[in-house]
């Protein structure tokens, strides 16, 4: 499929160069008093601890075979606790239900690779960016072993997976009017989708495509990186 690459890299990459970034509740007007006196770092620093909310994806964020949270992302959450000298809790969401944890003030901050948009901002404060990736492919080769280029994947009948409600959810709906997207609230169900071949392709931020097509040669491959 090295078609791909020659036309779908441009339309991918042009703009969409994702900043991942921690991401704290925003203050109305009508909770200033209460946060004079009951601020967020306060409240982390009195109970001793830093509730993160993260999301599984990996490489950032993932688990080992005995179950523990490992990744750049808790590295990432672990350090900034160590710095402000409290312990740290970790809380794993659905994508769609991470914004509105924070907003519940189920958890203090939201470390899960969250990509600044306008519609995010007014909803949530944004820290400065702690890494920056781009938006790639990864398609199931039995299904589109045939394929030539961008005009095949935008058809009716082809299947597209993405994370409800992301940068890469927009972008696919812009790229691809014709086909079916496919959303996931979790990244393992969308990669178990590609590999049953319940999809034709997944949408997801650098570098997740590759590591998929790394993890699974037979079964899955990264046009966009030839």
């Amino acid at each position: 499929m090295n078609a791909f690459h020659a036309v779908l890299m441009p339309r991918l990459m042009v703009g969409i160069l994702i900043s991942f970034l921690l991401c704290i509740p925003a203050i109305s007007i009508t909770e200033a008093a209460d946060i004079k006196h009951k601020g967020k770092l306060n409240h982390v620093l009195e109970s001793h601890t830093l509730r993160v909310g993260v999301s599984l994806f990996t490489p950032w964020t993932l688990k080992n075979t005995s179950g523990k949270l490992i990744g750049f992302e808790i590295d990432v959450a672990t350090q900034l606790a160590k710095d402000l000298g409290v312990g740290v809790e970790f809380k794993v969401f659905d994508w769609k239900d991470i914004i509105p944890a924070l907003q519940k003030r189920k958890i203090d901050i939201i470390v899960a690779g969250i990509t600044i948009t306008p519609q995010r901002a007014l909803q949530v404060s944004f820290s400065q960016p702690y890494a920056e990736a781009g938006v790639g492919l990864a398609t199931n080769i039995s299904l589109t072993k045939a394929f030539k280029g961008l005009e095949d994947l935008n058809r009716p009948t082809v299947k597209i997976a993405v994370i409800s409600k992301t940068v890469s959810d927009d972008l696919v709906r812009r790229i691809f009017p014709n086909a079916k997207v496919t959303p996931y609230s979790n990244n393992q169900d969308a990669v178990h989708a590609l590999l049953k071949g319940q999809v034709h392709a997944y949408v997801e931020h650098n570098p997740i495509p590759t590591f998929l097509a790394l993890d699974h040669p037979q079964k899955i491959d990264e046009p966009l990186s030839r």
